[in-house]
């Protein structure tokens, strides 16, 4: 299976060892996250670091690892220019219109944990990740 990862989905693994990691690094599933998600990481990184109590560089080496030995591909925004104007229009938050784009692209869902995005469209499949979870 192929999925575009969301970056709530990279936080939870991120944050802890849990389930998500465990699957992004061991399923065998194709992976797939704009290079955004890197943006909106930064954006986050002060609340990563007190929920993690790691160092920027500690966290930034765990992402490096879970892109590494996941296998997830980053795809360059410039690489979604002829789905951006679609996604923007599917895409409940603006914010949520990269992941969308590289959807649509690639033909296949998105990992995410946001209900707007799962709810408020029905052009790309978007599944949680308990739902994620059962398919082991």
């Amino acid at each position: 299976m192929e999925l575009v990862l969301d970056a709530n989905i990279l936080f939870s693994a991120l944050i802890r060892d849990s389930h998500t990691r465990h699957f992004l690094l061991f399923s065998g599933h194709s992976f797939y996250t704009p290079e955004f998600v890197f943006e909106e990481i930064n954006n986050h990184m002060d609340e990563i670091k007190e929920k993690t109590m790691l160092s920027e560089p500690e966290i930034r080496e765990i992402l490096g690892n879970i892109i590494a030995f996941g296998g997830i591909k980053i795809i360059p925004l410039d690489e979604l220019k002829s789905h951006r104007d679609e996604a923007k229009r599917i895409s409940p938050d603006p914010d949520d219109s990269h992941y969308v784009a590289l959807a649509l692209k690639h033909r296949c869902a998105i990992w995410s944990n946001d209900k707007d995005l799962k709810e408020k469209q029905n052009a790309v499949k978007v599944y949680s990740s308990e739902e994620i979870l059962k398919m082991k």
